[in-house]
């Protein structure tokens, strides 16, 4: 059995549009493996939840010109059907969304919902048998009064209590990968500081391995333990989280930690000048260089993308900066 759960190789994705193509990932790379707590960050429009969808199987790609593999447990997703999604989607492979207020469903009750996954799960052979287990499953994810939350519809309940119960959702049979994207941005910062413990102290014990979409550099220093960064549908860095900190080396990176507010007071950050650019005709070789302070003549010539370069072990970097491996 291979130590990855999941495996993104080379994967290219280019959307048909009425003025052109646009090309959205430019063959994206990342790993996660088994147990494993991955993060993977950059600006918004990145690519990284299409990433994410693609994995799972949640993004619209017949109108799309796809190339690469990704790898779920040795297998290639892309070339799954229906039959083949029943019997991962839910069960071996889940995902946390965004706003759960709008990926649970308003109609139907917590035990509706949640009793439904366990049944579809194999955790449970009838209703009535998995409605005990969803009560345990939302007591482990901290939740003191289980029956009146397994009655309630989403809309009745607060953002953190229904992110949790799209927690205990995902981790209620014990998935081989979650997929987490941006999970605690819609709660305030406490609740997001609970939640994201809790999901750490549950996957640890169950071993579930996370991909985490982020934006929230803090929320990956305490999280993760690797991290990709993103930058316009192209991997940009790779590196454990502590090695990412203490030595950041893409510009892009560099920019985006330079970027944060400090608590410890003095100037304001100026941000990253520019925008991500238009996927329509993103620039050529290095899709930073327009931004970049760093950038050389080079940086905007060559064919398809830079190539990443290991600059210490695990540590990666697509830049010309250090294409003769230089720190």
């Amino acid at each position: 059995m291979s130590d990855e759960i999941l495996a993104v190789r080379e994967l290219a994705v280019r959307f048909a549009r009425y003025d052109g193509e646009t090309h959205v990932l430019n063959g994206v790379n990342l790993t996660v493996r088994r147990g494993e707590r991955v993060a993977l960050v950059g600006e918004s429009a990145c690519g990284k939840t299409l990433t994410v969808r693609a994995a799972i199987g949640l993004a619209d790609l017949r109108r799309a010109s796809v190339s690469g593999a990704i790898e779920f447990d040795g297998r290639d997703v892309l070339r799954f059907g229906a039959r083949n999604w029943r019997g991962v989607r839910g069960r071996q492979m889940t995902m946390i969304f965004q706003d759960p207020l709008a990926a649970l469903n308003p109609v139907f009750t917590v035990a509706d919902q949640l009793t439904t996954v366990i049944l579809r799960g194999g955790g449970a052979p009838t209703r009535s048998v998995a409605l005990p287990v969803a009560r345990d499953a939302l007591r482990a994810v901290g939740i003191q009064d289980p029956d009146r939350v397994l009655a309630a519809y989403p809309f009745q309940l607060s953002g953190g209590l229904n992110q949790r119960v799209m927690i205990c959702m995902a981790l209620v049979n014990r998935p081989d990968l979650i997929l987490a994207d941006e999970p605690a941005t819609a709660l305030d910062v406490t609740v997001q500081a609970q939640t994201l413990a809790l999901m750490r102290d549950l996957t640890e014990r169950s071993g579930t391995a996370v991909l985490l979409i982020t934006h929230n550099l803090g929320v990956v220093r305490e999280f993760a333990q690797r991290v990709y960064v993103m930058y316009a549908g192209a991997v940009v860095e790779e590196a454990t989280v502590e090695a990412l900190f203490a030595a950041p080396r893409h510009p892009y990176t560099r920019a985006l930690l330079a970027s944060v507010p400090r608590l410890t007071g003095g100037e304001l950050p100026e941000g990253i000048p520019g925008a991500v650019p238009d996927y329509r005709d993103p620039p050529s070789f290095c899709r930073f260089h327009p931004r970049c302070a760093q950038a050389r003549p080079e940086c905007g010539q060559g064919p398809g993308r830079t190539a990443m370069v290991e600059v210490a072990p695990g540590h990666r970097v697509a830049c010309v900066l250090y294409a003769d491996g230089a720190a």
